[in-house]
């Protein structure tokens, strides 16, 4: 199995307003998020690739547009925007447009990572 793999930053804010008062993530607060795609493929396209990085272009496209300096509760109209959360959410608009995605990881910190991978 062939795999690749291309990170995207961003920075935005976010809430867990529903966790209980005095926890940290209560309050407003916010990250400089990574986003790393994973795309997988048995073999390869005639070119030799999974997938050319530049067909990724859309998915930075999409993270820049309507996550970077944003507030992620209200650019997602959800108000449990965790990393798992945002990993799923990414893993399903990637998949849709890119057969080949395998798993995407997200990070909020740079000790810490969530990763959807079915």
């Amino acid at each position: 199995m062939y795999r690749i793999t291309k990170e995207f930053h961003f920075s935005a804010s976010h809430q867990l307003s529903h966790l209980p008062e005095g926890h940290q993530c209560a309050r407003l607060h916010g990250h400089n998020y990574i986003v790393v795609v994973e795309l997988a493929a048995a073999d390869l396209n005639a070119d030799g690739f999974v997938r050319d990085y530049h067909e990724l272009a859309p998915l930075k496209r999409y993270i820049d547009d309507n996550f970077d300096h944003r507030h992620l509760n209200e650019a997602l109209g959800h108000d449990r925007v965790t990393s798992e959360w945002l990993a799923r959410h990414f893993y399903d608009w990637c998949k849709q447009r890119l057969p080949e995605t395998s798993a995407v990881r997200v990070s909020e910190t740079p000790k810490t990572w969530a990763e959807y991978r079915p």
